[in-house]
């Protein structure tokens, strides 16, 4: 088995060893996981509140996915426990709120270097968007940046947090995703592309780019479809875990 070959197989064996609901309890998906159980009737079971007599629904999911995926950068406890923090804001009904048109706006940080006058901004073209359309699945990445998130078009941005999102709800496989937008193909889907996961790919060998870009994106979903095919971005729970996982190997192997 040549190199390539062992990477593949590698690969393979950690994706589907990380693809575990388990690991990603404390995560910022759990948000529109919790929303989603909601809708369905179910009982999260997750400590999260819930609304009686609200009438739950996907844009409550959408809403809160959004919100997640902005505030998904840095340390994973204070993530979890910003999204929160907006999640308490909008009472845990994230459309009425958006809908109301009644945002907390003003140059406090609400994560990091994201203040509430950017969480009000969003929330705001979420109404907008609302006011006409049914689900934000319509929507390119490229629209999502802009119509959104409000941020001025860039073609060579990796765009993660919008991809993180559409992995979230296009794959299907009901483990930690949720899958619940059904017209996109989980075989078109991009890797959310950040620092970590990039210099995991430099190491590897999947890509010699130094960008961490959409480009590189690209190179490296490709990579991954050699891996799954029809599931590119199952791979990208091996290339967050790759390294952790060799060292446990090694570990073992000493």
């Amino acid at each position: 088995m040549d190199n390539r070959d062992n990477i593949i197989a590698n690969i393979r064996k950690i994706a589907n060893e990380y693809d575990n609901r388990e690991l990603f309890v404390e995560d910022p998906i759990a948000f529109p996981r919790h929303f989603l159980h909601l809708v369905k009737g179910e009982d999260p079971n997750d400590g999260y509140p819930v609304v009686k007599n609200y009438p739950y629904s996907i844009k409550d999911v959408e809403i809160s996915a959004v919100i997640a995926a902005h505030l998904a950068w840095g340390r994973r406890n204070m993530i979890v426990r910003d999204i929160a923090r907006a999640m308490d804001e909008m009472q845990w009904k994230p459309f009425e709120y958006v809908m109301k048109g009644e945002y907390r706006n003003g140059p406090e940080s609400l994560h990091r270097t994201v203040r509430w006058s950017e969480f009000a901004m969003i929330c705001a073209n979420l109404k907008k968007f609302y006011s006409s359309n049914e689900s934000l699945e319509v929507l390119t990445p490229e629209r999502m940046r802009v119509e959104i998130y409000g941020q001025k078009e860039d073609k060579n941005c990796a765009n993660k947090k919008i991809h993180m999102l559409r992995r979230w709800m296009v794959r299907r496989d009901g483990v930690v995703d949720l899958g619940i937008w059904k017209k996109i193909d989980p075989a078109d889907l991009v890797i959310p592309l950040d620092v970590h996961v990039h210099q995991t790919a430099l190491a590897l060998g999947i890509t010699e780019r130094k960008s961490t870009d959409i480009r590189t994106a690209m190179e490296i979903t490709a990579f991954l479809k050699e891996c799954f095919p029809d599931d590119p971005c199952l791979g990208d729970y091996a290339l967050f875990a790759y390294p952790v996982a060799e060292q446990m190997k090694n570990k073992k192997s000493k």
